[in-house]
């Protein structure tokens, strides 16, 4: 009899929890319906594909309620060896990336009607969800194959959303920019998992972290070289330094409400992967991780604010440009914990900081481009000088504006943005990395000029006569579902940390 009719049932049939899989599933099911009723559906009626998958993401959201009651596992080949893990970091993760993916979608219904001319609205749902549907299957994963896939579906869908405008030159050339060097860094950490699989013969993330560490000596160098050339392509989706040269031109070139996607959901799923291959995958090779995104968080804030300092050189500078420098200065302070997990006696407390920083960011920085997307309306370029005198026009609009720039800024009443920063300034501190928490705390300064500077922007006397920015529905709800979010956590920011207690360990 072969070894494979003699192999348990357990490796032949594998039942499928289908409430662990539900709400990535339910996206991805969301968006084929949509793409087919595309066919289907007059054109007048259009804007209802947009709101069925306003439901969709909202409904895959709720879908992470039944999961609390405790770990779910499925696709397993024995009980500590499973390609789908539902335990309270994929919750949290899930809830950032759906929460952000909806968000996304209620700006997109404004900016589609805006844009109906150069934006196909059954094509662009599909995309958004699917994207979103691979967002959210990544912090669930527990095998680095299921990994890069989720990885590839989050991403590929993202190319065409950024270049999905018609006869748009840079919105063609952002997402051409943004392909090339994605598919560059997934090729390089191909290699890397290939030589992971190689060294360790498995690639499920436990079985990795146990096989890893007692490799032949000859093959160490090769498990070495797989570990770093993993990090390579995670380390592209978080737009760390040097792998954030995309970021500027795809987040101009693309509609807003994908930057504003690619900025949230986007570095969810980069944070989430590097997480999972390091302390859960490579906890033994910390001394090579653990200095490498220690040099990384400091290089990416450093460069990312100045960045975002050189925007000021000229009056008419983008605003979705200085967004997007503070997004890759924000990617840095996201990356000090995860680097200081290497270095503690408590990685978990490390990682649930990172989780912590990434729940405040996601809400105040969707804020920030609801915002944007206001502006934009009545203000095709979208420069930083025409937020000049928002107060006078829109002053619900201004103050909320200004709170979200305050929270990213780390200062009062920003109260959730100071915690979060304190909390990753924490985490560097106990695990003995001084130094870093330093070039942190010089960071955040230099980060206040150009917050406050856009913050002051808001209240001046506007030049000429003033334009009422009218609020659209979808874009009021997306704008009162960040403020209220940020004004109740700076209320209570305590309770980031207790919802962002990952359980990973």
């Amino acid at each position: 009899m072969s070894s494979l009719a003699q192999a348990p049932a357990l490796y032949l049939v594998q039942s499928v929890d289908w409430t662990a899989v539900a709400p990535p599933t339910l996206a991805a099911v969301v968006g084929l319906v949509v793409l087919v009723a595309d066919l289907f559906v007059p054109e007048a009626r259009k804007p209802l594909l947009g709101w069925v998958s306003v439901a969709g993401l909202a409904a895959a959201a709720l879908l992470l309620l039944p999961l609390l009651d405790g770990d779910r596992s499925t696709f397993c080949v024995s009980t500590h060896a499973c390609s789908y893990t539902a335990d309270r970091f994929t919750l949290v993760m899930q809830f950032l990336v759906l929460g952000g993916a909806l968000l996304a979608a209620l700006l997109s219904v404004t900016a589609l009607k805006d844009e109906s001319k150069k934006l196909p609205e059954g094509e662009y749902w599909f995309l958004l969800l699917s994207s979103a549907a691979g967002a959210a299957l990544l912090p669930a994963s527990r095998d680095l194959a299921t990994l890069i896939v989720a990885l590839e579906v989050a991403s590929l869908p993202a190319f065409a959303l950024v270049g999905l405008r018609y006869g748009d030159r840079k919105s063609s050339e952002a997402a051409l920019k943004f392909f090339l060097s994605s598919v560059t860094a997934t090729a390089v950490s191909l290699m890397g998992i290939s030589f992971v699989y190689a060294s360790t013969g498995t690639l499920y993330l436990t079985q990795v972290a146990d096989r890893i560490q007692h490799v032949d000596g000859q093959l160490h160098t090769l498990a070495q070289t797989g570990v770093v050339l993993t990090l390579v392509g995670f380390a592209f989706k978080t737009a760390a330094v040097p792998f954030h040269f995309w970021v500027p031109d795809t987040y101009v070139g693309a509609p807003l409400p994908i930057a504003a996607y690619l900025s949230v959901v986007g570095k969810a799923v980069g944070f989430s992967g590097l997480i999972l291959v390091t302390v859960v995958a490579f906890p033994s090779y910390a001394d090579v991780w653990g200095p490498a995104l220690a040099a990384l968080a400091a290089l990416t804030m450093t460069v990312g604010n100045v960045g975002a300092l050189r925007q000021q050189a000229t009056r008419a500078y983008s605003a979705v440009r200085l967004l997007a420098w503070s997004s890759v200065g924000q990617a840095g302070y996201l990356l000090v914990p995860i680097a200081a997990a290497a270095y503690s006696d408590d990685a978990e407390h490390s990682i649930g900081s990172t989780v912590a920083y990434a729940l405040m960011y996601g809400a105040v920085n969707l804020g920030a481009f609801a915002v944007a997307a206001l502006v934009g309306r009545t203000k095709a370029a979208n420069r930083i000088t025409d937020y000049r005198g928002l107060y006078a026009t829109n002053p619900l609009a201004a103050l909320l504006m200004a709170f979200f720039l305050l929270c990213l800024a780390g200062l009062p009443p920003g109260i959730i943005g100071l915690f979060a920063k304190v909390t990753v300034f924490s985490a560097a501190v106990d695990a003995g990395l001084g130094w870093l928490a330093v070039i942190m705390a010089v960071n955040v300064v230099i980060a206040l000029f150009y917050y406050l500077q856009w913050t002051a922007l808001l209240f001046r006397a506007p030049e000429g006569d003033a334009v009422a920015h009218r609020l659209p529905a979808p874009l009021t709800a997306a704008i009162t579902l960040t403020g209220v979010a940020g004004i109740a956590l700076s209320g209570a920011p305590q309770l980031v940390l207790r919802f962002a207690d990952t359980g990973l360990f």
